[in-house]
């Protein structure tokens, strides 16, 4: 799996990280995403590569400022993850 961190500037309150986040939902196969307005960045996990150029439109057509996107090996945690 895949992580993907994304600067996202511009979000205010609980609803633009619900609106970042159901967009990304309708536009990508994810397993999980995650926005938060204060540290001013999106998560998301995947089990496949998204396309980079996508993912800054798809969050760039909601009015906010995409900066960088960096992607790492995601492991899953816990005691059934390392199997």
């Amino acid at each position: 799996m895949i992580k993907y961190t994304v600067k996202v500037c511009g979000m205010m309150c609980s609803m633009c990280e619900s609106h970042v986040n159901e967009s990304i939902r309708n536009s990508f196969e994810v397993k999980k995403v995650s926005s938060s307005h204060k540290k001013e960045r999106t998560e998301i996990i995947a089990e496949h590569e998204l396309d980079e150029q996508r993912l800054q439109e798809v969050i760039s057509e909601l009015g906010y400022e995409v900066g960088i996107i960096t992607k790492e090996e995601y492991h899953k945690k816990g005691l059934f993850g390392r199997f």
